[in-house]
Parts: structure tokens; C-alpha cells; sequence
């Protein structure tokens, strides 16, 4: 069976690395196979860029855009 760590963090009321929280599991006789980690996006976050958008108009020759200026 596979839980997410993030949930067992807020179910367990820890902030403890993954590692020594299968250590304790481990210890308590709830046998932890592996710890698996993944990105939900490729490559993480390196790269993206947050910004504010400032106005959102419709594009005056199409249905379908619109005309966004971002700071």
C-alpha cells in the first residue's frame, strides 16, 4: 500500500524527515518497503514565473482570446 507522506505528516502531527519517519513506523512493527519520491511536474518548479495580472480585456478581432497585460 502506498500513502503520501504529506498526508501522514498532518494525520501524524510531525514535520520529521520521510526517512526517520520510517525508521518509527519501522520500529512499531509497520514494515515501510520504500520511499518513493516523484515530481508532480517535470523538472519541479525551476523556471516558472509568478505574475500579477493587471488587466484582461477581449481581443477585439477574435471570440475566443483576450488581451492580458501582466506586471
Amino acid at each position: 500500500m502506498n500513502i503520501s507522506y504529506n498526508w501522514l505528516k498532518q494525520f501524524l502531527h510531525i514535520d520529521w524527515p520521510a526517512k526517520k519517519t520510517a525508521e518509527l513506523l519501522t520500529d512499531l512493527g509497520l514494515e515501510v518497503e520504500g520511499i518513493t519520491t516523484f515530481e508532480s511536474v517535470p523538472g519541479g518548479l525551476e523556471g516558472v514565473v509568478v505574475g500579477h495580472v493587471l488587466s484582461c480585456e477581449k481581443h477585439p478581432n477574435a471570440d475566443k482570446l483576450k488581451l492580458t497585460l501582466v506586471d
